[in-house]
C-alpha cells in the first residue's frame, strides 16, 4: 500500500480491490441473474435469502376515476387519516386529512383503547362519505399478511407501548372498534406495508404512457426493499396472469457474493451479523457506519492522512446524514467531518471523498440490480406500456451520488440483450396514496 501524502487515486483503487469493496469487482448482469434465481427459489418455498412474501393484494391495472376511499397510514409516532378521491384521470386527491400521535406513544394502552383511537379518526370520514369504497391501511410495523389482506401484528417499534395488540388482526380490530361506535365499516379493509404502498402509489402518480404498464416499487431510505406484481407463487398455489398478486421481496436480506474483508469486519459489529448483507451495503442505516469502517482502515494503512486523523479514529461511528452533509460540500469545512480538516489538507479531503464515492457507487450497483430483477420479472418489452418504477426514500433522493449512479447502472442492466422499457419516478405521500389505491385493489 502506498503511504504518499498526495492524493493518489491509483493507490486508493488498489486499496478498494485489496479489501474487496471496489464496485468493478461486481459483474452487474451476473448479479441480476443471482437475484432472479433467489427470487424463484423464494417463490417456490425453497431455501433462499429472499423470502418473497405474498401481499394478498392484486393491483388494479389502472385506478378507476371518481372513487372515494379512506387511507390510513400508521408508522413511527404518527397516525394519518384522509378521505382520498380519484379524479377523472385517476389521480389521488387527499381531502379531510388529519394527523395525530400513534396510540401508545404517550403511555401504555390496551388493545381496545388502541383500536378505539384509530376508529376515532376513521368514523368521521365514513360519516362524511357513506359511499366510501373501502379502507386502505399502510401499517409500517412488522406484520404477517393473511389471505384476506388483513395483517397480524408481530411487534411494535419501541415508540409504541401497546403489547396487547401484538398477535391481533389489525383490520378485524378496527372493524370491532367501529362497531362499538355503531359505524358500519366498508366491505374492504386492506392492510399493506410501506413497500407495497410505494408500488401502489405509482399507479396513482406516475403518468401512463399509452398502455397500462405494470408498476414496481423500490424503497431506498433507512432500509431497502422492492415489490412487484407476480403471476406465479407456487408455495401458496397461486397462478394468475390476468390478476397478478404483489410480492414483497424483502430485498435487504439478499445474500450477495461480493462481501469483502472490511464488509465482513463491519458486519460482525452489527446487531445481526450474517444477515441483511445487501441492506448493510446499500441503505441509509448502514452506509455511514460502513464507510467509516473503511475510512479507518485507510488511515491505518497510511492512505488517508490529516492532522486530526487520530481524533477521527476515536469516534464511535459516523452517521449517514453527517457523511452526506460533508459529501454535499466537502470544501466548506462545516459539520463534524468537515471541521476535522484544515484549509491546507485538500489531499486528505479528496481521498476521503474518493473512497466514500466508491462505496456509494457499489451501493448503487447493488440497488440497481435488485430493481432490474423485478423489472425483468414483470416483462418490460412493450414500448407503449413501460414498467413504471415508483421510488421512495431519502437515500435515493438526497444521498450524494446515489440517484445518478443507480439510474446509470439500471439503464445498463435493462438495455443489455433484450431491451426493457421503463420509467423511474419518485412518488410523494406514498404511504397515504398507496393505501388509497390498496382499498380498490381487492
Amino acid at each position: 500500500m502506498s503511504s504518499s501524502e498526495k492524493f493518489d487515486p491509483h493507490a486508493l483503487t488498489d486499496f478498494a480491490r485489496y479489501y474487496g469493496f471496489h464496485y468493478a469487482l461486481i459483474d452487474p448482469l451476473g448479479l441480476v441473474q443471482d437475484v432472479l434465481i433467489d427470487m424463484e427459489r423464494g417463490l417456490r418455498g425453497q431455501r433462499s435469502s429472499l423470502p418473497m412474501i405474498p401481499a394478498y393484494i392484486s393491483p388494479v391495472s389502472r385506478v378507476p376515476p371518481g372513487k372515494t376511499v379512506i387511507a390510513l397510514d400508521a408508522g413511527g409516532t404518527n397516525l394519518r387519516a384522509a378521505l382520498v378521491r380519484f379524479d377523472d384521470q385517476g389521480k389521488a386527491l387527499a381531502q379531510s386529512s388529519e394527523k395525530l400521535p400513534m396510540p401508545g406513544t404517550y403511555g401504555r394502552v390496551s388493545a381496545e383503547q388502541f383500536f378505539d383511537k384509530i376508529a376515532e379518526v376513521t368514523a368521521p370520514l365514513i360519516e362524511k362519505a357513506p359511499d366510501v369504497e373501502g379502507i386502505g391501511f399502510t401499517f409500517s410495523y412488522p406484520m404477517e399478511i393473511i389471505k384476506d389482506a388483513d395483517g397480524i401484528l408481530l411487534g411494535f417499534s419501541k415508540e409504541v407501548d401497546a403489547p396487547e395488540v401484538i398477535g391481533k388482526s389489525i383490520g378485524h380490530g378496527l372493524r370491532e372498534a367501529l362497531a362499538r361506535r355503531k359505524i358500519k365499516a366498508p366491505k374492504q379493509i386492506v392492510l399493506l406495508n410501506d413497500t407495497v404502498a410505494t408500488l401502489l402509489s405509482g399507479l396513482a402518480s406516475i403518468p401512463l404512457q399509452g398502455g397500462h404498464g405494470p408498476v414496481v416499487g423500490l424503497i431506498l431510505g433507512t432500509g431497502i426493499n422492492t415489490a412487484y406484481p407476480e403471476t406465479s407463487i407456487p408455495k401458496i398455489g397461486f397462478a394468475s396472469v390476468s390478476a397478478p398478486q404483489i410480492v414483497v421481496c424483502e430485498t435487504g436480506t439478499f445474500a450477495h457474493r461480493y462481501m469483502g474483508i472490511l464488509d465482513r469486519e463491519y458486519d460482525a459489529t452489527t446487531k445481526n451479523p450474517g444477515v441483511y448483507t445487501l441492506e448493510k451495503a446499500t441503505a441509509g442505516a448502514y452506509l455511514g457506519p460502513l464507510t467509516f469502517h473503511i475510512l479507518k482502515q485507510a488511515i491505518r494503512d497510511g492512505l488517508l492522512r490529516f492532522k486530526k486523523s487520530e481524533e477521527f479514529l476515536a469516534w464511535p461511528t459516523v452517521q449517514t446524514k453527517d457523511l452526506n452533509a460533508f459529501m454535499q460540500a466537502p470544501l466548506a469545512g462545516k459539520g463534524p467531518i468537515g471541521e476535522l480538516f484544515g484549509a491546507d489538507e485538500g489531499a486528505g479531503i479528496a481521498t476521503l471523498v474518493y473512497l466514500t464515492s466508491m462505496v456509494t457507487e457499489r451501493a448503487a450497483c447493488f440497488s440497481a440490480a435488485m430493481v432490474a430483477a423485478v423489472v425483468e420479472r414483470v416483462g418490460g418489452y412493450d414500448p407503449f406500456a413501460p414498467v413504471r418504477i415508483a421510488v421512495e426514500g431519502t437515500t435515493y433522493l438526497v444521498y450524494q451520488g446515489m440517484r445518478t449512479a443507480l439510474e446509470s447502472y439500471l439503464h445498463t442492466m435493462l438495455v443489455s440483450g433484450k431491451k426493457r422499457f421503463y420509467v423511474i419516478s419518485p412518488v410523494e405521500q406514498a404511504s397515504l396514496f398507496g393505501a388509497a389505491v390498496a382499498a380498490l385493489s381487492q
